[in-house]
């Protein structure tokens, strides 16, 4: 890999290579969200079919590849962190899932190879990548998929008013404070350290790389999924 390409695995935020880190990380988020309604509602978006080969790139613990592996032909999980993996494959292992293939990788060195994806998932990950290789990201990710495939996208987007970002973010860590307390600290340390983007940039982006985009649905001002489908 070239010398001037963004390393994703400097970590521009928590530290997700400390083993520790990933379980309490786990534990925390399955305290406000359900990965299996998570999952099944991306399943259903993207039209999951049971030959499917589906890409999750920043897969993380398999929130959505260990509940989605029962609904399609194989699950490729792509993370940068191996403790994240390792994770994942205890979890596959003990639900004795066989159709979970792990690759340590991130956005821009996962080379896809073989048959092209019916479909690529990124849930909350994209955000660690500044905005050109965010471009960069998603140029890659349409390569990989066949003719037509479809991509689901949902992360941290900003679509509130430029001007009132103080308020945004307040209430943004307020309400992750009511949920759980780990959140609402690393929902600083994203504000503060990592790279989301707004609204207008994202949907930018995603037709740059060669999406239409199908579908978006605006969770809150800060968050928001998107399906898109390769042109």
């Amino acid at each position: 890999m070239k010398n001037w390409i963004f390393n994703e695995k400097e970590h521009c935020g928590i530290d997700y290579s400390d083993i520790e880190i990933i379980k309490k990380y786990d534990v925390a988020h399955q305290k406000f969200r359900n990965y299996k309604e998570e999952a099944n509602h991306i399943v259903k978006l993207l039209n999951l079919m049971p030959n499917d080969t589906i890409i999750d790139i920043g897969c993380g613990t398999g929130a959505f590849a260990i509940n989605a592996a029962s609904r399609c032909k194989k699950v490729i999980a792509v993370d940068v962190s191996e403790g994240m993996l390792n994770l994942l494959r205890e979890k596959a292992k003990e639900k004795k899932i066989n159709n979970i293939e792990t690759i340590c990788a991130g956005f821009l060195s996962y080379d896809h190879r073989g048959k092209k994806a019916d479909a690529v998932v990124s849930v909350v990950a994209l955000h660690h990548l500044p905005d050109f290789w965010k471009l960069i990201a998603l140029r890659k990710i349409n390569t990989a998929l066949k003719n037509g495939g479809k991509f689901y996208l949902f992360d941290v987007v900003f679509s509130f008013p430029i001007k009132d970002y103080e308020k945004y973010f307040d209430a943004w860590i307020a309400e992750m404070q009511k949920r759980v307390k780990q959140i609402s600290e690393e929902a600083i340390v994203h504000i503060r350290d990592e790279f989301s983007t707004t609204k207008t940039h994202m949907e930018l982006f995603l037709k740059e790389a060669g999406f239409s985009i199908v579908k978006k649905n605006m969770i809150s001002p800060c968050t928001t999924e998107y399906l898109c489908a390769k042109v």
